[in-house]
Order: structure tokens, then sequence, then C-alpha cells
């Protein structure tokens, strides 16, 4: 009888011990997920603990979880892996151990298309970008019409909640590393700041899209910086319209009143027109040395130009170009 007590004891011990470690497996090493990549969860200013709750997918977890370790909503973007425990997600939300991103600051026209594209990239709104922008040029030796050349399109690691003027820091560190010695040194060769080799890569950018013709059309727009030439630039006359679907350039548009068309007034614009590749930017410093001073896009509309060392030659250009246009009705 007592040996039947005993197995019965056992059993009931068994038993008991194997609900308590189902139970602590069910609560604690559950799996949040099935899915078999990973995925993120962004969490914003506006959140609150159901939010985060709904968004985690950890359900009555959550709450249970919150009862001892109380819960409170920190920024950012956090990265699920698969497999990943409900209470692993649940301490990393809560600690705020977020994962960064990889932001491409890209190669837009204008400001206001910057921050546009970054308040969808990033927590904070396009509105917080623009007057931080506006902000912070003048304490940074920029002018609002200078400060395209601040930004430096690439890839880059950052935190999704960073602020608009934790951002503007980032860049200037960039900027300030992408400025390396050797560059300097080809600034200073050629005679120009960094800002007006931003602005001469932003005009031959726009010019033409073609990488290997760059440091070509570079060298051209140097020529004519050298001799007080004006630079008869068509892509400073659509930044001045803010035209930019534009296809064809008429003598009406030449005369736009704007210091940035570079028809009326002698020089680089203002500022750059574009913010600039690094490709842009160092086929202005390895600009090709040669004799040209005026360029007409071919006419078999291949993106690339004809190059011309006198203004005959560059009217035998113009005239097969124009008449290419006339042939395909664009006006």
């Amino acid at each position: 009888m007592r040996q039947k007590i005993i197995i019965l004891a056992l059993v009931a011990v068994a038993a008991l011990t194997g609900a308590a470690l189902g139970a602590y497996s069910y609560i604690f090493l559950h799996k949040n997920s099935m899915e078999t990549e990973p995925y993120s969860i962004y969490v914003d200013e506006d959140d609150t603990a159901d939010s985060i709750c709904a968004k985690s997918g950890l359900g009555w977890r959550f709450g249970f979880y919150n009862r001892f370790m109380p819960f409170r909503p920190r920024t950012g973007h956090y990265i699920v892996e698969p497999g990943v425990r409900s209470l692993e997600l649940f301490r990393k939300l809560r600690n705020g151990a977020q994962d960064p991103i990889k932001l491409t600051v890209p190669s837009v026209r204008t400001l206001s298309r910057l921050a546009a594209y970054l308040g969808n990239q990033l927590m904070k709104d396009s509105a917080d970008f623009a007057t931080t922008f506006a902000q912070e040029a003048e304490g940074m030796g920029y002018t609002m019409e200078t400060l395209p050349a601040l930004f430096i399109p690439n890839t880059y690691e950052m935190y999704w909640d960073v602020s608009a003027k934790s951002f503007m820091k980032r860049m200037e560190k960039e900027n300030k590393a992408f400025w390396n010695d050797k560059r300097e040194a080809k600034a200073r060769a050629i005679g120009l700041s960094h800002v007006e080799v931003s602005t001469l890569a932003s005009i031959v950018e726009e010019e033409t899209a073609n990488d290997d013709e760059k440091p070509m059309v570079a060298g051209l727009y140097l020529n004519r910086l050298r001799r007080g030439m004006l630079l008869q630039a068509d892509p400073t006359v659509k930044f001045a319209m803010q035209a930019f679907g534009l296809r064809r350039i008429y003598n009406e548009h030449l005369r736009y009143e704007s210091p940035y068309n570079t028809y009326l007034h002698p020089g680089l614009p203002p500022g750059p027109i574009r913010l600039p590749s690094i490709v842009g930017l160092d086929a202005v410093l390895n600009y090709v040395e040669h004799t040209y001073i005026y360029m007409c896009a071919k006419e078999d509309f291949s993106g690339t130009h004809n190059y011309a060392t006198t203004y005959a030659e560059h009217l035998r250009n113009a005239r097969r170009y124009v008449q290419a246009l006339n042939n395909r009705g664009i006006k």
C-alpha cells in the first residue's frame, strides 16, 4: 500500500512538474513568429503600449510580461529575427535596443525634395527637415543656396528615429570625410572651393547621365570659367524656372531673370542645382583637359554630346540636333 502511495505521489509530482515546465515554456520560451525571414517593427512617437503590443504580435504575453517588467514605449526600428522568443522580443522593445536602417541620400534637385524624401524614410516628417535645414545652414557655414553642397549622396547606416538636427550633424561629418587630403589638393589645384566644385558638378550631372562623359563636360565648363565666358548651361535655366520637364530651350527661356541663369550672369550660379553624386564630384576633380568650349547634344539622342572649339563648328552641331528634334516633333 505504501509503495502504491509513493508511486502515485511521484506521478503527481511528475505531472505537476511537467505542467509547470509546459507553462514556463508556453509563456517564456514561446517563439513569437513562424516567419522565415526577418521583418521590421517601427515604433514612433505616437505609439502606446497597446499599439506596440499589436505591432509585435505578442498578444496576451505582452500584458503578462508587462506586469513584472513595466513597459515604456521607445521609438525606433526593430528587426524581428525568425524564431525569436516572445520574451526576448519584449525585452528588445522595452530596452529600446533598436536596429539601424540603411538610408540612401539621393541626388535630388531641390532641398524641398530632399526634405520630402527624408520625411518618408525616417520618423521625423518633411516639415521637421525643411525647418532644420533653414535653422542649421548658417551655423554650418552655408546659405540656403549653398546648403545642397553639404550632402554627399550615398548609403548610410543610422537610426530611423534620428532627429533632423542629428541628421544634419551626421551629414556634416560625412562631408568632412569625403573631402580628404587628396580631394582637397585637387580642388585647390583647380582653384575652386568645395561649394564651387559641388555647384559645377551639379551642372555636369544635369548635362549628362553618362558617367564616362562627365569629366569631359567638366573640362569644357572649366575652360569657359577660365576664359571669363558665360557658362550658358541650359540646366541652370531649367532650375531658375523650376521647369525641369523642358525638353527644348528657346530664346524666351534664356532671358528669364534669375541669378541661376548662366546665360545672363557670369561665373557659377549661387549654389548647386542638385545634390551631385560622388561620381559627379570626382568628375570635376578629375576633369579631362582639352580645348573645347562648345558642346551640343548629339542628334542620335544617345545622351552624349558633340564638342567644338569654334563657334562655327558648334553651329553646325546645333543645326543637326535641332533638325533631329524637329523630325521627332519634340517641342
